[in-house]
């Protein structure tokens, strides 16, 4: 099977670096992994041979990279780069936000609505991870457990309700593209708000397609 018939998912997970690509393009790698490379070029309107030719110039080592971690190794490295990470970024970016939209009300640009999407994510983010601390990694790490495919299919369902709730910050904020007479607070305030995309796409990526597949013996790009 070659690059372009494979899914952005699959690519994810095995090829080091890829994840850094699909970023640059704005292609969605964890609630639309599923989709294959020719078809996710096609809807992005991207040249997908070119796109291949970059995956493939990435290390040609890249598939015998070290394994990922066992299932706890997994899980902790999502704790603490993931969960704890949005605690720290929602709440800052919500009274940037806050700021921005009270200081700049009459501005064409000003991304009215922003703060209040950025406090429903927070609480439905909250939910979501305490649901996984709580219930789905302790059953994940339980010897002998059977596998939990009530609970995954229930995170899997709310992965794609938070990609739907990103996706509407990128549209009230013009892809997270600032005006050119923005303050420093409106600049900083996209600045964290680009960081908390990349870190909420990877998290779902490696939940749904590593972790929640139990890939745990392939290689990933853990960043």
């Amino acid at each position: 099977m070659t690059l372009l018939d494979q899914s952005l998912g699959q690519i994810a997970r095995t090829l080091p670096g890829a994840t850094g690509i699909f970023h640059t393009h704005k292609l969605d790698f964890c609630c639309g992994g599923d989709i294959s490379l020719r078809d996710a070029a096609a809807r992005k309107g991207l040249d997908a041979e070119v796109l291949a030719q970059e995956l493939s110039d990435l290390n040609s080592d890249a598939n015998t990279a070290a394994s990922l971690p066992d299932a706890a190794s997994m899980i902790e490295h999502i704790l603490q780069r993931y969960h704890a990470q949005h605690r720290q970024q929602l709440p800052e970016l919500i009274r940037l936000a806050q700021r921005v939209e009270r200081v700049h009300a009459r501005h064409p640009d000003c991304p009215s609505g922003l703060a209040q999407q950025l406090i429903n994510m927070l609480q439905e983010l909250e939910s979501h991870m305490l649901k996984e601390e709580q219930v789905l990694f302790p059953w994940l790490l339980r010897a002998g457990a059977p596998w939990p495919e009530g609970p995954i299919a229930m995170m899997r369902f709310e992965h794609d309700q938070h990609g739907e709730a990103l996706a509407e910050v990128i549209r009230l904020t013009d892809d997270i593209q600032p005006p050119d007479d923005a303050c420093n607070t409106w600049t900083a305030l996209y600045t964290g708000l680009e960081a908390f995309r990349r870190d909420l796409m990877q998290h779902i990526h490696l939940e749904n397609n590593v972790l929640f597949k139990g890939l745990l013996h392939e290689p990933a790009d853990l960043v």
